[in-house]
């Protein structure tokens, strides 16, 4: 599995995979034991996770980066997700140990509660350093096409 057939749908909880296309939405199964398939359609909120950025004060930067520091931080036990137990002022130190830069004012708290559901969700399903990489390959790919 990876990032991009990974997407979170509005009003749905979880995270679902993407298994089939259809003319009126997706196919979508639940990332979670019970893998339920259901279909969307277009009245429906889907975000790709591949496609989400976190704001910053220099550049947006991609989830994929997100999750790659925060996944080498807490596997090297350097730093604990939080919870909504954890005020507000404890959720915003832990992400800037993430994302030192991240735009205070467009990123709310409840994003970067969601950013650790989804983290604990896709934690034992994607490698997420060989997912970053990727990324990185694809976009050096990009930059080299469009100078020649």
């Amino acid at each position: 599995m990876e990032l991009k057939d990974v997407v979170s749908i509005g009003g749905k909880p979880g995270l679902h995979q993407i298994v089939g296309r259809r003319t009126t939405g997706l196919i979508v199964e639940s990332i979670d034991d019970r893998k339920k398939r259901t279909p969307t359609n277009l009245t429906q909120k889907v975000s790709i996770l591949d496609d989400i950025s976190i704001y910053t004060y220099d550049e947006d930067v991609r989830l994929s980066e997100v999750f790659k520091k925060l996944d080498a931080l807490v596997s090297a036990g350097e730093l604990e997700l939080v919870t909504k137990k954890d005020g507000g002022d404890a959720i915003r130190d832990f992400f800037t140990k993430v994302l030192p830069n991240f735009d205070q004012d467009q990123v709310y708290t409840s994003d970067i509660l969601k950013i650790c559901s989804w983290y604990t969700i896709l934690k034992d399903k994607i490698d997420f350093q060989a997912e970053a990489s990727e990324s990185n390959d694809d976009a050096k790919d990009d930059e080299a096409q469009a100078a020649e």
